[in-house]
């Protein structure tokens, strides 16, 4: 009783929620409370997809698609903190500009499934170890084309509305491929508790001493959701958009 806490809710947009206390984290004192509203989804299921699943080794390469997202951006974090190399895509040279100073080691500018050819070039030749699909059907058969032998894709998010693409079978089966799905709508408390227990344990000291520090864009008012909603559908931000109350 009277600890600060932070975590996974339903019902974000209210004056009180209630919280699971398997999903609660203790939030460090060197942490505002705008940036540990924007913490635990995006890097949980970062943790989930980098960690947990993806497995992902220092001096490996990630790609991540729709890089300047809450997702993207703390993918880039987490995995330069793992020691990896990481390539990123983006319709906005701008917003990957602004990704290098987090560590983004390549941006490739484009909104269309034609990246492959550049992340192969970027690779020597050999692909990426782990993909993150943020934008979702549209570019998934060229994340296939980006991967290396007994690369894994991540699935988290489907943005631009498709759910449906096509496998090349021939290459999931000669370079032993790994496709996963990140949610947790179906995982029971124990599973999500995990995650939580992980990433305190493995992640948490590194933005509790600064190594790594959650990317806010704006932070609206209460009374602003409606203008915070807009601006989120307006694809402007990098990072994370908080709701203060």
């Amino acid at each position: 009783v009277g600890d600060e806490v932070f975590g996974r809710a339903p019902g974000g947009f209210a004056e009180f929620a209630v919280m699971h206390s398997d999903e609660t984290m203790r939030k460090p004192e060197s942490m505002r409370w705008e940036e540990a509203a924007s913490v635990p989804l995006v890097f949980l299921v970062t943790y989930d997809m980098l960690v947990q699943n993806g497995k992902l080794a220092a001096h490996e390469w990630l790609l991540v698609t729709g890089a300047s997202s809450g997702v993207g951006v703390a993918s880039i974090q987490m995995a330069k903190l793992l020691g990896a190399r990481v390539i990123g895509t983006s319709g906005s040279a701008d917003k990957l500009g602004q990704l290098k100073s987090l560590g983004l080691d390549v941006g490739i500018v484009t909104r269309a499934p034609d990246f492959a050819a550049q992340v192969r070039e970027a690779t020597a030749g050999k692909g990426v170890d782990l993909v993150v699909n943020n934008v979702g059907g549209t570019v998934f058969s060229e994340c296939l084309r980006c991967m290396a032998f007994q690369g894994r894709l991540a699935t988290v998010g489907y943005v631009d509305g498709s759910l449906k693409s096509d496998i090349d079978l021939e290459a999931l089966h000669s370079q032993r491929l790994h496709l996963f799905g990140v949610s947790n709508k179906n995982r029971t408390p124990a599973q999500r508790a995990g995650t939580v227990q992980g990433f305190v344990r493995d992640i948490l000291p590194a933005i509790n001493d600064r190594r790594i520090r959650p990317l806010i864009d704006r932070v609206f008012g209460y009374a602003e959701l409606p203008q915070a909603k807009q601006y989120m559908e307006s694809n402007a931000q990098v990072g994370k958009i908080v709701i203060s109350h």
